[in-house]
Formats: structure tokens, C-alpha cells, sequence
């Protein structure tokens, strides 16, 4: 049995009229007669009644007429579905965030329109950070993921730059630059600093190194913090000082504030990256994604009382 033997067979059904059927499916009369007799020998008996002037269905021929429509339409939901995910509007995608890259106001405007204009696209994400997150690209347990911009990428790896984010400082109140509108990075020379680490951001961890260095001294590493999100209240506690990406900043907690550096502003670029053999038309079509502009971040940083 072929599709085409259901599609004789339901044009014959609704016309009652071998020829007005084979007008319709763009055949001649005898070839369509023939098609007919072939699928009603499969089936084991007589789909029609034929008349002088038309054809009626036979008890097999009023049974099968539903099931014969519900595999066509069923092909073309198959068909259709296919198209979709070749054409990259249908699909699944697994999008990995790093840290607090979610916070970058670009990010949440790409998933958003994104998913406006392809709503048929899944989107699953998924909370690590870059070293994991980079590994699961790897083993394909993800297939996109926004991190903190490595020095250099794993091999097979490509990206798209998405913000070079800069960065703030993080100060307990009562800090005695807490007067200051913007501060010296070397006038915490002497202050222990709450990093991540390094194993979980590399990228961040080096830069963090790096800034201090380029002010003219090398950090005092206090308390490590879990995740970047834990760094806030353990600054508002007391354990040190920190540098965070200034979108990190909408995280309010008593007893600490975000100041401006002054001087020049070390950046955390986020990247999404990506396979480059991934075979998805989805996500090529969230990687031409154009990140939504945002407003500089650098001066919105206020001290939380």
C-alpha cells in the first residue's frame, strides 16, 4: 500500500465518479481504476459498488475511509514538522548560562525574541558555570551556552562576542572609599579579595588578577566565594572586597554598595559559544540572533544601606 493508493482511493470516495476522481488527481480513468482494484486486493475485498452512473462505499470502503484520511493528514503533519526543523522555526535547543550572565540585560533580550519569532523552537536552560559548561558543550550535553570569554576557546569550540561587561568594585559601607564617586584600584592594595575559583572562571579569576596587577600590586586572596552570586553578601559580612561584572549589581543586600572604578575599567566579555559541527538549523538561527542594546551599566551602581 502506498500514499498514493490512498489518495486514489479517497478522491474515487468523495467524487463517486472514477472519472471526476482521475480528472482531480491528475490521471487518466483506467490507470486510476487499476490503482483501486490493487489496493482493494490488499485489502481483501471490495472497496465500491459500481453504478451505471457512480460508485458507493462498500461496508470496507465506509471503514477505511476515516483511517485513509487519518494517515494522510497525519504524513502531512509529519511533512510539515520536518520542514520546520530543516528550516531551523522548529526544534530544541540547551542553553547553558554561565554564573551571572543572565544578568546582562543583552541575554534576556536575545532568549526574548528569540522565542517571539520562533515559538516553536524549545528552549532549555541550564545554570553552571563556564569550566562545566564548556566540558558539556564538549560531550553535547549542551548545545549553546553564554560564558565568561576564555583567553582561548577548547578546540571545536566557536562564539559569538554578545557584551564586554565592565567591571565594578564591591565595598562593605563604612569602607573608607565608600566617599569617593569613583575608586583607585591600587587604594585596595591592602584589602583581602573575595574571588571564584579559578577552576570554576578561569576567565574571570585571570582578569580579576590581572586588573590588580596592572594598578600596581597583587591581591590578597581572602575567602573564596561558591558562586558569583555569593560574593554580594559576603562583601555586606565582611570577608573582604571584590570585582564583579557591573551587571551583578542588581543584586541588592544590606550593608554594602557597586562603585565605579576610576581609572581604566577592566572588562568581562561574555560570549555564546557553540559547536562548530552542530548540525542545527535552530541554532543557527540563535546564533545569527543580534543582541539587544542595553544601557550602559557602569554608573548605575548604588551602595544598599
Amino acid at each position: 500500500m502506498e500514499l498514493r493508493h490512498l489518495q486514489y482511493f479517497i478522491a474515487v470516495a468523495e467524487e463517486r465518479h472514477f472519472t471526476r476522481a482521475a480528472a482531480r488527481v491528475g490521471i487518466q480513468q483506467p490507470p486510476l481504476s487499476l490503482q483501486i482494484r490493487q489496493l482493494e486486493t490488499e485489502l481483501g475485498g471490495a472497496l465500491f459498488v459500481r453504478l451505471p452512473r457512480d460508485v458507493v462505499l462498500t461496508e470496507l470502503g465506509e471503514a477505511f475511509l476515516p483511517e485513509a484520511r487519518q494517515i494522510l493528514e497525519r504524513v502531512a503533519r509529519v511533512k510539515r514538522r520536518m520542514q520546520q526543523i530543516s528550516r531551523g522555526e522548529a526544534g530544541h535547543i540547551h542553553i547553558g548560562f554561565a554564573g551571572a550572565t543572565y544578568f546582562e540585560p543583552r541575554i534576556p533580550a536575545w532568549i526574548r525574541d528569540f522565542r517571539a519569532r520562533y515559538p516553536d523552537v524549545q528552549l532549555h536552560p541550564q545554570q553552571s558555570n563556564t569550566a562545566n559548561l564548556l566540558a558539556a558543550l564538549g560531550d553535547e550535553t549542551v548545545d549553546a551556552a553564554f560564558v565568561r570569554t576564555p583567553f582561548e576557546w577548547p578546540p571545536g569550540i566557536a562564539s559569538v562576542p554578545v557584551a564586554d561587561e565592565p567591571m565594578v568594585l564591591v565595598l562593605p559601607l563604612g569602607h573608607p572609599m565608600c566617599a569617593r564617586e569613583r575608586v583607585p584600584l591600587s587604594a585596595l592594595a591592602n584589602e583581602e579579595f573575595i574571588l571564584l575559583p579559578r577552576d570554576i572562571s578561569p576567565a574571570l579569576y585571570d582578569r580579576t588578577i590581572a586588573a590588580c596587577e596592572s594598578a600596581g600590586f597583587r591581591p590578597k586572596l581572602g575567602q573564596e566565594a561558591p558562586q558569583i552570586t555569593s560574593i554580594v553578601p559576603m562583601v555586606a559580612a565582611g570577608f573582604g572586597v571584590s570585582l564583579v561584572p557591573a551587571s551583578v549589581s542588581q543584586i541588592r543586600t544590606p550593608g554594602m554598595g557597586f562603585w565605579p572604578i576610576e581609572g581604566k575599567v577592566p572588562l568581562a566579555p561574555i560570549s555564546l559559544a557553540y559547536r562548530e559541527d552542530h548540525g542545527s538549523a535552530a541554532l543557527e538561527r540563535f546564533i545569527a540572533m543580534q543582541p539587544a542594546d542595553s544601557p550602559d551599566s557602569d554608573d548605575s551602581a548604588r551602595p544598599e544601606a
